[in-house]
């Protein structure tokens, strides 16, 4: 009965969940977990689950998901995977885990609502810094910041060539199709992509 209930979940697409992060010391974990419905998302049950998955990978610091769902479970005996599988026949609905991160260094971190948006910012400095009421305020702003901007890069040197590349070439190729950029010399259209890559780094 268990396995048939089980085989009809895993074909349902879980496409809801919650993000949640955790920090121990200088150690910082982020984990995204699907779930079907918001209303498992907002179980308390379902919370401490990821909580605890949080834990397992603070104490096991695994190098990919594989490797996490062979774990052993927070104080248990049982693998991360078996007690997924448990968690998903107990709540009725399909679970998974979708990622994980773990960042190593002085963190300031943010989580939007019950779980919508997490993000991580590690800072280069030191610790009599990071203790500071100051940097603590200056470092939660950034993450707000990052949470509603969705920002991409820290700033202009970030940005990977091949990044710029391929954003020149969509610039290039639309200014191909314009009938009004047709006749203009080679240095009009580089300085009106590199006048429009200004807006790329506003918006990334």
């Amino acid at each position: 009965g268990e396995l048939k209930a089980a085989s009809k979940i895993a074909t349902r697409i879980a496409a809801d969940g919650i993000v949640a992060i955790m920090k121990e010391g200088d150690l910082t974990a982020m984990i995204e977990v699907n779930s079907e419905t918001d209303f498992v998302a907002k179980n308390e049950s379902f919370q401490e689950f990821v909580r605890n998955l949080l834990k397992t990978i603070l104490a096991t610091k695994p190098a990919n998901l594989e490797a996490l769902m062979a774990c052993k479970f927070d104080n248990t005996d049982d693998t991360v995977e078996a007690a997924l599988q448990e968690k998903t026949f107990t709540i009725g609905e399909k679970l998974s885990l979708r990622r994980f991160l773990i960042v190593d260094g002085i963190t300031s971190t943010y989580v939007h609502g019950i779980g919508v948006t997490g993000v991580i910012v590690k800072f280069d400095t030191d610790a009599a810094i990071a203790e500071k009421a100051e940097f603590a305020e200056f470092a939660k702003n950034i993450c707000l910041q990052v949470a509603a901007m969705n920002c991409q890069y820290v700033d202009k040197d970030a940005v990977p060539a091949s990044v710029l590349a391929e954003e020149k070439e969509i610039l290039m190729k639309q200014m191909e199709q314009d009938p009004k950029m047709a006749n203009k010399p080679a240095k009009v259209l580089e300085g009106i992509i590199t006048g429009k890559l200004g807006k790329f780094y506003d918006n990334n």
